[in-house]
């Protein structure tokens, strides 16, 4: 694989790598033949990112040597990121950058074409890895939202750095609503400031949801994306569902694609953070029909705890999830992540975290990997996953 990046898409890829280290430690570079593909999931499989860089976004791109197989990597994010450490030092300095890995090599060799002749290599040593495969699909989600990331980034200035979870709401006059999140402690005698923003419908270009929808995320992650896409200036759309089911962050361009995919929080009053609860409460069903063979019924186990879909897949990044139907007012266990796949993969075994759950608890992702597909005749099987606090 090699490609040469010049101009002002050095810093480009340089801001998508400072988007992806505020996710993983580590950094799946893959080329294929629609791109360059970066991503990178957090220790907890709760956050996952992805950025696809056109073979137009290159000066040169060549996915492969004649007659040589796609190559894929793992990198450690630092040392990546160690490339690109001062982007304004990145846009005054380097005119063009060129990125080369062979699997003669163990090194994945980036070189920083500077002013004056100054040239700069890295030599970063790299781990042939599984294709990390993501189970997700916008289109299932029935709310969208979609802004100028610039409308979003100013939303968020108003909290605190420290916070970690802000709630993303549309509340009265279908005005959309971010508020901080706080947890609530029986204990505690002193009520935290709560911090609350809210936009105007006019601000969107797309607002497809109900009022009093909710759902709360981690703040450190969507700041990264923001940057990013406020930068590029690009429109950002966000799909969403009930609590509990994940939010995926969404940029479409003709030069790259990014996709965020964020754990959503279900809480046992999942109502009392809500920018304006809903006025009519549907029942919670005790039994959900299986409309698939393959998912299990956890509605009625005493584990309240959120589950994970694991696929395996030997690259192909078209998946489909199924789609919710029903809002519940409180606490339950969901089985709502039971994806298919276009290329079926080695099924991974299921497992279960031992112990009773943590109060607050985010659904977690499982992105499955393989290094080549195996058939396999039966879906993936949902297991039980902790919580994902204090990952970035």
């Amino acid at each position: 694989m090699k490609c040469l990046i010049t101009g002002g898409n050095v810093k480009v890829l340089g801001k998508a790598v400072h988007s992806l280290s505020r996710i993983g430690d580590e950094l799946y570079l893959e080329p294929l033949k629609d791109g360059l593909s970066l991503r990178t999931v957090n220790s907890s499989r709760s956050a996952y990112a992805c950025f696809l860089f056109a073979p137009l976004f290159f000066q040169q791109y060549q996915e492969a040597s004649p007659g040589q197989d796609l190559l894929r990597c793992k990198i450690l994010m630092k040392s990546f990121l160690s490339v690109f450490r001062s982007l304004a030092t990145v846009e005054k300095t380097v005119e063009k950058c060129c990125i080369s890995l062979s699997g003669s090599h163990s090194h994945l060799v980036v070189q920083l074409h500077c002013k004056y002749g100054v040239k700069k290599t890295h030599n970063l040593s790299f781990q042939d890895c599984e294709s990390l495969q993501a189970v997700f699909d916008p289109a299932s989600c029935p709310h969208l939202l979609r802004t100028p990331a610039r409308v979003m980034a100013e939303a968020v200035l108003s909290f605190p750095p420290a916070l970690t979870e802000v709630t993303l709401g549309i509340g009265h006059g279908r005005r959309v609503i971010l508020r901080s999140y706080q947890e609530e402690e029986a204990d505690s005698t002193s009520k935290a400031m709560v911090t609350e923003t809210s936009i105007g419908e006019e601000d969107f270009q797309q607002l497809h949801a109900p009022e009093g929808i909710a759902v709360t995320f981690c703040l450190k992650e969507f700041r990264g994306l923001l940057s990013f896409a406020e930068s590029a200036n690009l429109p950002l759309s966000i799909h969403f569902d009930v609590p509990g089911r994940p939010v995926i962050f969404t940029i479409e361009d003709s030069l790259l694609d990014a996709n965020f995919v964020l754990a959503t929080l279900l809480e046992q009053d999942s109502c009392s953070q809500n920018p304006c609860p809903p006025k009519h409460h549907q029942p919670v069903p005790q039994k959900q029909a299986h409309s698939t063979p393959h998912l299990d019924d956890f509605t009625s186990d005493d584990i309240d705890c959120y589950m994970i879909a694991m696929e395996t897949t030997g690259g192909n990044e078209d998946s489909r999830a199924q789609p919710s139907t029903s809002l519940p007012p409180v606490s339950q266990a969901s089985h709502d992540l039971a994806p298919t796949s276009e290329e079926e993969g080695e099924e991974a075994e299921p497992s279960t975290v031992p112990g009773t759950p943590p109060p607050k608890k985010f659904r977690s992702l499982f992105f499955g990997s393989i290094l080549a597909p195996v058939h396999s005749p039966q879906g993936p099987n949902p297991v039980l996953a902790e919580d994902s606090d204090g990952e970035g």
